[in-house]
């Protein structure tokens, strides 16, 4: 069996399993990788079609990549993870936590979103121009950052963005319309483990990315709320799509915090 391209660093329990974003990689979570590995195993992983992992449109699927991350965690013989997914990575952590329940200590979301209904019309339009995708993906990336952003690592994730093949980027934005659309709710709500969520923006009526305040709540966050009561929610404010980078020091502590309440034998 060949495994999807993934970095192993350091030992310790609860080992943590990082999965990236639509159009990105294994890197985004290093800041990540080095706070935590003197005292966790960490596994960092490409998804399909994903930095040094190869793979097809047709290989692509959100419940394929949860069984890669799955695939990983058993062929690595870990004891139970916690699995940290950014953005579409949150749906991938979540079906690779129902595909190996028992390996699963604890699911942390980082920056989630739930495509709507009508994304579907939206996305079958825009794909059917020659430039479409193009000027899609890069309309998406642009709006991930903000002026507190580190411009240099800014360009480099759209620039990243924009090698993504057609074919992969629009089966995958696709399949993500589709999968929340059909699947999202049952399946966080099928979760039997501790979960948090940590959320730095939203989009709003006119599906512009912006960032939260403390206190702020959105459709996708209520959604999150009634289909796992117990979830931790915790705002990353004023900052962009990507926390882990922009807030690193912030996010790596409220990882901490969750690390450290989970049960004893997590």
């Amino acid at each position: 069996m060949t495994l999807i391209h993934h970095v192993v660093t350091g030992h310790g329990r609860p080992p943590i399993v990082f999965v990236h974003g639509f159009a990105c990689a294994h890197t985004d979570w290093d800041a990540q990788v080095a706070h935590l590995s003197p005292r966790h195993q960490t596994v960092a992983v490409d998804l399909r079609g994903h930095g040094a992992s190869p793979g097809t449109a047709a290989e692509c699927s959100t419940e394929r990549y949860g069984a890669d991350v799955a695939e990983v965690m058993r062929a690595l013989a870990l004891p139970p993870v916690v699995l940290v997914g950014h953005s579409m990575g949150c749906r991938v952590v979540i079906e690779a936590a129902l595909q190996a329940p028992a390996q699963t200590a604890g699911v942390i979301l980082v920056d989630g979103s739930q495509f709507a209904a009508a994304m579907a019309d939206v996305l079958q339009l825009r794909f059917a121009l020659p430039d479409g995708y193009a000027t899609f993906s890069h309309g998406l990336f642009n709006d991930m950052f903000t002026a507190g952003s580190d411009k240099f690592v800014a360009a480099s994730i759209i620039e990243r963005a924009g090698r993504l093949p057609r074919p992969i980027g629009e089966k995958m934005l696709t399949d993500l319309q589709r999968y929340d659309a059909g699947r999202l709710t049952n399946s966080l709500s099928s979760l039997r483990v501790p979960v948090m969520a940590l959320q730095a923006t939203y989009s709003n009526e006119k599906r512009e990315r912006r960032t939260l305040r403390e206190g702020q709540t959105t459709p996708y966050l209520d959604m999150l709320r009634a289909s796992v009561p117990s979830a931790r929610i915790e705002i990353v404010a004023d900052t962009g799509h990507f926390p882990q980078l922009d807030a690193s020091a912030q996010t790596n502590a409220l990882i901490d915090g969750f690390l450290a309440a989970l049960p004893g034998d997590a």
